[in-house]
């Protein structure tokens, strides 16, 4: 069962479980998982009374979360390899595990979310062992079926809304454009691709760089398109593959949804979300996902408290019973 609500539109979604079609994917980072829901996309006027946390399964995963000097450790190791491979990014994400509680509303949590991130697409759900509440506005690619428009971002660089931009933000940010122009490059049979001016995109409290793009495309191009963007050097680096592999090797655990994507199909649109702020709920455990493009320049410790300021986009919005 899933509940959702788009950008900027207070009305709450679920499907209907009527039918064989698929109304939302998520895909996993690394493809090798997906989760789906069938069905119409509907409106309803609230959540289901069956839909509790007594759905949420027991933390069984014997996962223990890195600590400041492992991470810090490991973030050494990472700058060695870009400056050893003359990387422009190289993004590191790392598992957060909240423990300390009894019990997880999971429908006040998602009303918190829903408050705190009007801009993002805001979803939670549970189907079977999978259970994941999630907040985010990075679009990986949205289609119009009418006109055949196509539009994606640029999204990188980190800190909370009251700071100004350092040289290291402007630098992580470029590469994620240039990546983003050469797709989307490839794709231009006639028409001219439209790129805004790079500007600050708000999160809850934090912000990004965010530079937007637009094309007209062939629609038998989408499949490959987004397959081609993703994962954006925003949630992998640059070159695309050498950096999976790395991530691989070098985090402890496997990503899982996050940082994967979500596929959403409407009358009108089909639409790409990162899966970036989130958690997987457990009845006595939340673990929350949050990462970093890492640069020949980048400090550790202020890596280390970017992530910890990530982890609260979601987990200050999670309500717990003591």
């Amino acid at each position: 069962m899933i509940y959702f609500k788009f950008p900027f539109d207070e009305k709450l979604y679920t499907t209907s479980e009527n039918s064989e079609e698929k109304a939302l994917i998520f895909q996993s980072f690394d493809k090798s998982d997906t989760v789906s829901f069938n069905g119409n996309i509907v409106a309803v006027s609230h959540i289901s009374e069956q839909f509790s946390n007594q759905l949420l399964i027991q933390d069984e995963t014997q996962s223990s979360a890195e600590t400041h000097e492992e991470y810090l450790e490991k973030l050494d190791e990472v700058i060695q390899v870009i400056k050893n491979n003359d990387l422009p990014k190289l993004v590191i994400s790392r598992r957060k595990i909240f423990k300390d509680f009894k019990e997880i509303d999971v429908e006040k949590s998602f009303r918190n979310l829903c408050e705190t991130y009007l801009n993002a697409f805001r979803y939670i759900f549970v189907q079977g062992e999978n259970a994941w509440i999630g907040a985010f506005s990075e679009v990986l690619g949205k289609f119009n079926k009418g006109t055949h428009e196509f539009q994606t971002m640029s999204l990188a660089g980190t800190i909370p809304v009251s700071a100004s931009w350092s040289q290291k933000e402007i630098e992580e940010q470029k590469p994620v454009s240039s990546y983003i122009r050469t797709i989307l490059g490839k794709f231009n049979k006639e028409n001219k691709i439209q790129e805004s001016e790079t500007y600050d995109h708000i999160s809850g409290n934090i912000k990004h760089l965010r530079t937007d793009f637009k094309l007209k495309i062939n629609p038998e191009d989408l499949d490959a398109m987004i397959e081609e963007l993703h994962p954006t050097p925003a949630v992998c680096g640059i070159p695309k593959d050498f950096c999976k592999e790395k991530i691989q090797e070098i985090e402890k655990f496997p990503r899982e949804l996050y940082a994967g994507f979500i596929r959403i199909e409407t009358d009108d649109f089909i639409q790409y979300f990162v899966n970036l702020r989130c958690a997987k709920l457990y009845s006595d455990s939340v673990h929350l996902f949050v990462g970093g493009g890492i640069t020949a320049q980048s400090n550790p410790e202020k890596e280390w408290i970017e992530t910890e300021l990530k982890s609260e986009a979601v987990l200050k919005n999670l309500s717990f019973r003591n």
